[in-house]
């Protein structure tokens, strides 16, 4: 029983064509462009965050909240960047450590390790420049919705538009530079040679992109928690309200776990399929030249300009639904995304015009996700209507048709998945079949490679759409707790609601981008253990035979089908562990909330204020105690898998097309290789449709509580609304800790095992 993954052996084969010595001359053009591209991204970000920071900044008291909220956020970002780097740091040194010793790899120690810093400053950078504005936008929307709620809706996407182009940017320059430094302006085998010594970049990326997501996500559902279980169905008291000792934390965990967090999220999407995607551009380089490689990074540069226009564009009437004006900057976005895209294929890859069919078929994947999960979690659609009307006979009803909800979401996104990614393989086929001495599985991996970055072409917008969320949410609070009137409120509430979807949709986009990535992840994965056994049995004397290539995963083999148990045992404990960490650390949000209504009887009165600071002081040291242990378990556990396997004895082992001569077989073990594959296999197939069920089955639970707030079913206060708040607290971790982070974790497990590589053979 195989499991086929084709032929990697021979997505390297074009590196054995003959080359004329030359250096890539003219088009080295294209590398300075995206560099442009990369430097417009960050003045860009400047000039809307100058523009946020300028505007009205509404009265005493709500300046007075805003600065509680930007304190408690920028105290716990310190505190969790400064966790985050002591970690980063000694993986480096312990990477290092690794290259060193094995031979073949040792003159990569120092350029891996470099990358790999590099990627996790940038990735920390993205995160905190994107919170630093978002802190500071929440309180100008806020003012502006006194009195127009376009204009509060431009400025809440402006300050979003920040963290999205200063994400896109810092990974279009990451990249671009270390390429160039790396010797992509050098000779050919330079330049073809330079992606490969990119995976530490993305490495890095992903490692701070995990634990931002995980400490932010633990932080923002445990304060949420906590608030509404004790002020909302206990105390009885509106969400937001000041009287609630933990309103401030909650306020600040949309800003560490969404804009933080997702920031960091999206930079390592973005850096680590694109340095996937060079690398299969190194791997047909006889026909595209460096071109081909720096393709990427060019639609990295669309996405920019395209974005910058669609941000700009999104305005409207006072009457116009928010989720309308914000879909048409979406709209604007994804087609100039696509002329841009048009213009890169005849430019770059020789009018190959079946390669633009697979960057179509990505940015209708991006499409066809965004709708997919609008239908899951608005209020006017059915999944959202049907829990709402579940509340009205308790909160159990409600749970058991949100979880109902939750099964339901990942069938029609798999089968968009699936349609993308046989579109985009037969795509590349078709695009490169002139192309002689390359096998189609390289061509047709190409093909999903650039489907990928179609679905990419839009990140920015995406990633401003996502930030919107916790401005608009945090403006929210601010004008609830500054008693400001009614019809504020109202505006805000509108605003909230759309945010919610758009927080939702980019979770959606997240996972649907890192699922089409899966699969140019593993080959490269699969290709780095060909290129390690073919090393080491020619250093000890014998010569690879011609038609070998580490290609099929035995499933009847023991190694392998334990291998692959683990990795789906991995997402769902990893789950576990990020939903219990909420669970401690909201408790102790709850106990202080109660202590301090108990100690303080003036605080229910109005008489005197909650201590804020303490609820933002326990909740901040019990997420970053709680980030470590699931992240570590990321880290290590296909480390321990792949070492442990390898030094299993080969009884274990069923012979497969892998396996190689007896003599070889004595040089070579390949049983912590293939454990490995099957772990990362199937621990992402598993990651996909668990991260599916949480985001748009805890996004559905969230807004079916505000569609109930909005008056159906008896409205705030009713016994449906707290069923609902129930619900919606269940539903929290799911949508904004474990889903979110799985989204990372997919993408680290295929990072880690690429960079490990020569530890598992």
């Amino acid at each position: 029983m195989f499991v086929s993954i084709a032929t990697p052996g021979a997505m390297l084969a074009a590196l054995a064509a003959p080359l004329d010595g030359s250096a890539p001359g003219g088009d080295t053009i294209y590398l300075w462009i995206a560099m442009a591209a990369g430097a417009l991204a960050l003045a860009a970000a400047l000039l809307f965050a100058r523009s946020v920071l300028a505007a009205d900044q509404g009265t005493p008291d709500m300046q007075e909240i805003a600065a509680a909220i930007r304190e408690g956020a920028e105290a716990f970002m310190g505190r969790q960047y400064k966790t985050i780097a002591i970690m980063a740091l000694v993986l480096a040194a312990v990477l290092f450590a690794g290259y060193r010793m094995y031979g073949p790899t040792a003159p990569l120690a120092l350029k891996v390790v470099f990358s790999f810093l590099v990627g996790a400053a940038c990735s920390g950078i993205s995160g905190y420049t994107g919170m630093f504005v978002s802190i500071r936008a929440n309180l100008r929307t806020a003012a502006a919705a006194r009195t127009s709620l376009t204009k509060s809706l431009q400025l809440a996407l402006h300050g979003g538009a920040v963290t999205g182009l200063i994400v896109v940017g810092l990974a279009l320059l990451g990249i671009s530079l270390l390429f160039m430094l790396f010797g992509g302006l050098g000779t050919p085998e330079m330049v073809r040679a330079a992606p490969y010594q990119l995976v530490g970049f993305g490495f890095g990326a992903s490692l701070v992109a995990l634990f931002a997501q995980l400490g932010g996500g633990i932080y923002t559902k445990a304060a949420d928690v906590g608030a509404d279980l004790v002020g909302k169905v206990e105390a009885g008291i509106p969400e937001d309200d000041p009287r609630n000792p933990a309103v401030i934390a909650d306020l600040v965990g949309d800003n560490v776990g969404d804009c933080a967090g997702r920031g960091a999220d999206i930079f390592e999407s973005s850096a680590a399929e694109s340095v996937g995607a060079m690398i299969l551009g190194a791997a047909l380089y006889p026909v595209f030249g460096l071109k081909g490689i720096l393709f990427p990074l060019i639609v990295h540069a669309i996405n920019i300009i395209a974005s910058i226009v669609g941000v700009s564009v999104v305005g409207g009437k006072e009457t116009d639904d928010p989720m309308h004006s914000l879909n048409r900057g979406f709209y604007v976005t994804s087609f100039l995304a696509l002329v841009g895209f048009a213009a890169g294929v005849h430019f770059l890859l020789q009018d190959r015009w079946w390669l633009l069919g697979a960057g179509v078929v990505g940015i209708v994947t991006s499409f066809l996700f965004v709708s997919i999960t609008e239908y899951y979690t608005e209020t006017r659609y059915r999944p959202v209507q049907s829990i709402a009307e579940a509340c009205k006979t308790g909160p159990a009803t409600n749970i058991i048709t949100g979880i109902a909800v939750g099964m339901e979401t990942p069938a029609v996104p798999v089968v968009v998945i699936s349609c993308a990614l046989l579109l985009s393989y037969y795509f590349g086929v078709r695009g490169l079949e002139d192309a002689t001495g390359i096998a189609d599985y390289a061509k047709g991996i190409y093909g999903t490679a650039i489907a990928t970055m179609g679905m990419l072409s839009s990140a920015a917008y995406i990633l401003a759409m996502d930030t919107f969320g916790p401005i608009t949410d945090n403006a929210g609070g601010i004008v609830e707790m500054s008693n400001q009137p009614h019809e504020v409120r109202d505006r805000t509430d509108r605003l909230d609601a759309a945010g919610n979807t758009t927080k939702a949709l980019t979770k959606g986009y997240a996972i649907g981008s890192a699922s089409l990535a899966a699969f140019l992840l593993f080959s490269a994965y699969l290709e780095t253990i060909h290129n390690i056994v073919k090393h080491r049995v020619e250093a000890s004397g014998f010569t690879l035979p011609a038609d070998w290539s580490f290609s099929n995963v035995n499933l009847a083999s023991i190694p392998v089908f334990v291998g692959a148990l683990l990795g789906a045992m991995l997402t769902y404990l990893f789950s576990s562990m990020a939903i219990s960490a909420v669970g401690r650390a909201a408790e102790k949000v709850i106990e202080d909330v109660r202590a301090q209504f108990k100690e303080n009887p003036g605080i229910m009165t109005g008489a005197s204020r909650p201590d804020y600071g303490r609820c933002v002081h326990i909740v901040t040291g019990a997420a970053l105690k709680e980030m470590i242990l699931p992240g570590a378990l990321a880290v290590l556990m296909p480390v321990v898998i792949g070492v442990l396997f390898r030094h299993l004895s080969t009884k274990f082992h069923l012979k497969s097309s892998t396996d190689l001569p007896a003599a070889m077989g004595n040089i070579v073990n390949l049983s912590g290789a293939e454990a490995v594959a099957s772990f990362l296999m199937v621990g992402t197939i598993s990651g996909i449709l668990l991260a599916m069920l949480m985001n748009n089955g805890g996004g559905a639970w969230d807004n079916a509580k505000k569609f109930i707030e909005s008056g159906h079913f008896g409205g705030k206060g009713s016994e449906a609304h707290k069923a609902a708040v129930v619900g919606d607290t269940v539903g929290d971790p799911f949508k904004d800790t474990a889903g979110p982070s799985l989204h990372v974790l997919i993408k680290l497990l295929a990072t880690v095992t690429l960079v490990l590589a020569p530890l598992f053979v």
